[in-house]
């Protein structure tokens, strides 16, 4: 009998992302707000600026997911009642053979509230940009 043919090469599984935006009301809401993004380490997009987040895991509802990986990147609370559906993107990444479906949530933290760096490894730190930056980091301001 003939040998069995190779099979054919396992295709990435497609992944589930859930990005957060938060934003800081500054001077009791008389200021632009900020946005809380630091620059990523050691994973796909590092040396950019990105928002809290992470995978989705199963059984998550987004707001779960969103307030789940805030705390464990930020140590920030965020009741997963204050999350709202912002957007989603469909990523597909040739060049990394990576394949993102990501859900960005959004909500709103005191100004009073510092995100701490609680995951050295993946972010440099964390900062708090007025939306006019980040848009002249992108080059869209």
């Amino acid at each position: 009998p003939a040998p069995p043919s190779p099979s054919p090469a396992p295709r990435p599984n497609v992944r589930v992302g859930v990005g957060v935006l938060l934003r800081q009301l500054e001077h009791g809401g008389t200021a632009p707000p900020t946005v809380i993004a630091g620059v990523r380490k050691g994973s796909h997009g590092a040396g950019s600026l990105a928002l809290p987040g992470g995978h989705l895991e199963f059984g998550e509802s987004w707001a779960e997911c969103a307030a789940r990986e805030v705390m464990e990147e930020c140590g920030l609370t965020v009741p997963v009642e204050d999350l709202r559906m912002l957007h989603v993107t469909n990523d597909i990444m040739e060049s990394e053979n990576k394949h993102y479906v990501t859900i960005f949530m959004c909500a709103s933290v005191s100004s009073m509230e510092r995100a701490e760096n609680l995951e050295p490894d993946k972010c440099a730190g964390w900062g708090r940009y007025k939306l006019s930056e980040l848009r002249a980091m992108t080059g869209e301001g």
